[in-house]
């Protein structure tokens, strides 16, 4: 009987020690992050993350609880309960090895730990492992075998504690109420406690300092937990009742008659999405030299948004913000619900109704994270991508480089100019994301020589159509798709991860200028489709940056657990899960992101 009950305890503390590991090792990992948190820092995480530890310990317990309380009453033959456990224990020690694995490579580029953000893009397989480089690969899968061996190792010597005999009816009862009683605790663990809150990530919150908090997130609580919970969209986020919302949504809203920019009215339109292009990256040097100096050049020849923010940290969510106007979410992608990114709005299909041809172009697979199916929907006629072309150099891993991508689209937009039907024409640039794999060495940073690489690229193609006869009655508007955590030290929430460039440029531009409003990526579609006098009343979120109204010009942006609002008296940013603002030097922000994120999941739930 003893050795039953003390099998149970150590499945459960064994799996506790497990997870707590995780947490010096993931600190140690970012250790320029926990640089700042001191011993007591290192200790209050691991202090704090025992609740999660424990609830995804009580889960682990509960099919050896059930095995302990059969054995009571029935012989269970060795080779079924060996197999069984031993088979059960590799489970989790491989699921949990792998969980970690992939959160600790992950968080330096999404800055929070690992959630069920991560299926929506390996839906795609081949193309999420087109990021992955291959020694990374091979870091990550060693990692995972250097945690799951001992896990395994212990549970297999834990696993030797266990008696399958049964041990007659006298000892059984008071041995199946004391397995009832674990079994209370174990349910406890699960929960979360005794208190009125459940088990959630929001228990492990502690600190001002968002990365201590997520240092003492268990990923596998994380990931598990996200499974399957966006049902109810419209009550995600229930921060006003429903005429409140309404009503403050509204005051947020208003496009009065807005000041021309352009010097015709129904240009031809080329949007070029560039892949990461951050606003620290862009305005960084390496020894004097600047990292994208044809950005430089061309934020002083066209109109310049000195002010202008991402909506989200991923490229599927910043092209629904800027080929629709719909503010990103924090834990799905709209473009992955294709019953519903159908219905939003769309620039292609408002200049479709005006007679434009529309298409768009990627030198990698658009049917990842739903892209064709969103764009197809929206009102792009045309879709060109990697099935699509043929260059005499080979492909890298994520796709065509920018620099046959960008030659390739120049000569597109020139043969397009030459047909006189207006056009409106896209590019989703590729080569500054990972694994920043570029035929260019420019820098040693290999980050920042990829960066380099896509504006060296983007800046010839630019040159290309300014000599061509296209130039004249062409708006070229390059916006980056998000930001990108350059320095290190970049915190995942904070307005400057999401400050990215927006430049207009091209002949149909009046005269060079600089925009100080501030303005995000879901004002593009209004803005532009203004100043070619189309009707743009159906995208709700969009304002013009170039009306009057709304008095309040602000920037919106939606990170996974969270919100941030700035515009020129300052700054709000909230995090949803801990319900706690993280910096707030105009509290009066806080409600217009509150309003935003709420109507966008309000949104989504009638559509």
């Amino acid at each position: 009987m003893r050795r039953k009950l003390a099998f149970l305890v150590a499945v459960f503390c064994a799996t506790v020690l497990a997870m707590a590991v995780q947490k010096p090792v993931f600190m140690a990992w970012y250790a320029a992050e926990a640089a700042g948190a001191g011993f007591g820092g290192w200790m209050e995480v691991l202090w704090h993350g025992l609740t999660l530890d424990m609830t995804v310990a009580g889960y682990v317990t509960a099919l050896p609880l059930l095995a302990v309380l059969l054995s009571l009453w029935v012989r269970i033959p060795e080779r079924v309960w060996r197999g069984v456990l031993t088979a059960y224990f590799a489970l989790i020690a491989v699921v949990t090895a792998v969980i970690f694995a992939v959160d600790v490579a992950l968080y330096e580029h999404w800055g929070f730990r690992l959630d069920a953000t991560v299926l929506i893009y390996l839906s795609d397989p081949e193309e999420a492992m087109a990021s992955v480089d291959f020694w990374l690969g091979v870091r990550q899968t060693l990692l995972a075998a250097a945690y799951a061996a001992p896990m395994l190792w212990a549970y297999c010597r834990i696993l030797r504690i266990f008696d399958g005999r049964p041990v007659g009816w006298r000892l059984a009862l008071p041995g199946s109420l004391v397995v009832v009683v674990l079994a209370g605790f174990d349910f406890l663990a699960i929960r979360g406690g005794l208190g009125a809150s459940v088990a959630n990530v929001s228990k492990v919150y502690f600190s001002p300092v968002p990365f201590l908090n997520h240092a003492a997130t268990n990923p596998v609580f994380s990931f598990l937990s996200s499974l399957g919970d966006r049902a109810d969209y419209a009550g995600e986020y229930p921060f006003f009742d429903e005429e409140t919302r309404a009503a403050k949504f509204d005051a947020l809203r208003g496009n009065g008659p807005a000041e021309r920019v352009l010097d015709t009215l129904r240009p031809n339109v080329v949007i070029v999405i560039l892949e990461s292009f951050a606003r620290t990256v862009m305005d960084a040097e390496v020894d004097g030299e600047p990292v994208m100096p044809n950005m430089q050049r061309l934020k002083r020849e066209g109109v310049w948004f000195e002010n202008f923010f991402a909506n989200s940290f991923r490229t599927d969510r910043g092209e629904v913000a800027i080929l629709s106007g719909f503010p990103a979410q924090t834990r799905m992608s709209i473009m992955k619900l294709p019953a519903k990114s159908r219905n939003l709005p769309s620039v292609a299909r408002s200049l479709a109704g005006e007679g434009y041809k529309t298409s768009f172009a990627y030198g990698g697979d658009l049917n990842f994270t739903n892209q064709a199916s969103y764009m197809y929907a929206t009102g792009w006629q045309e879709l060109i991508w990697q099935k699509d072309l043929r260059f005499d150099a080979p492909a890298s891993d994520w796709g065509y480089d920018d620099r046959l991508m960008c030659d390739w689209f120049a000569d597109r937009v020139i043969a397009l100019s030459e047909s006189r039907e207006p056009f409106l024409a896209g590019l989703l640039t590729l080569s500054s994301h990972t694994p920043f794999d570029v035929p260019y060495a420019k820098f040693d940073d290999r980050v920042l020589n990829a960066m380099a690489f896509s504006d060296d690229c983007v800046g010839k193609m630019i040159d290309r159509l300014k000599a061509s006869p296209a130039w004249e009655n062409l708006l070229v508007v390059l916006v980056a798709d998000h930001g990108y955590p350059y320095p290190r030290t970049l915190a995942y929430n904070e307005p400057l991860r999401h400050r990215i460039p927006m430049i207009w440029t091209g002949g149909a531009v009046a005269r060079p200028r600089v925009v100080e409003d501030y303005a995000s990526q879901i004002d593009i579609a209004a803005t532009l489709l203004a100043q070619l006098g189309v009707p743009h009343g159906d995208f709700d979120y969009s304002k013009d940056i170039f009306a009057p109204t709304p008095p309040r010009k602000f920037a919106y942006y939606a990170f996974n657990d969270g919100f941030g609002v700035v515009d020129a008296s300052g700054e709000a940013v909230w995090d949803a899960t801990g319900g706690r603002a993280v910096t707030e030097t105009n509290p009066e922000l806080l409600d217009v992101g509150r309003t935003m994120l709420q109507t966008t999941y309000v949104d989504i739930g009638r559509r």
